[in-house]
């Protein structure tokens, strides 16, 4: 099975990172795309801009949040097709995000999502 771990664009990336994945529908503020560092952008795997902006970061939607967005996964499967190959391709993914509060964004429920839909 593929690790799949989760760090801020921000943080200074490594070697140990695997595939780099931006997974937020924005491109993160301040940071040239030179600079980033990513393999990939599936901005389509974020959440709509709908839940996006209903959710603002805050952490007592969060159990609400994760339920939407759940739904809109699985509604919209055909956007993880591109996803699936990378994790019969590569060995450790690293899901990349913009949000300052590393608990409560979309990275951490996509990577659980993830988790719990992949084969054993």
């Amino acid at each position: 099975m593929v690790s799949i771990a989760i760090k801020r664009i921000y943080a200074t990336s490594g070697a140990d990172d695997g595939c780099r994945i931006l997974v937020d529908r924005l491109w993160p503020r301040g940071l040239r795309k030179d600079q980033a560092r990513i393999d990939h952008w599936f901005r389509d795997l974020a959440p709509s801009n709908a839940l996006r902006k209903w959710f603002g970061h805050e952490p007592e939607k969060w159990d609400e949040f994760c339920r939407r967005y759940h739904a809109e996964l699985e509604t919209n499967a055909l956007v993880l097709i591109p996803f699936h190959a990378l994790l019969k391709s590569e060995a450790k993914i690293t899901l990349l995000f913009a949000a300052k509060d590393e608990t409560h964004n979309n990275a951490v429920v996509l990577a659980e999502y993830l988790r719990a839909k992949s084969p054993r």
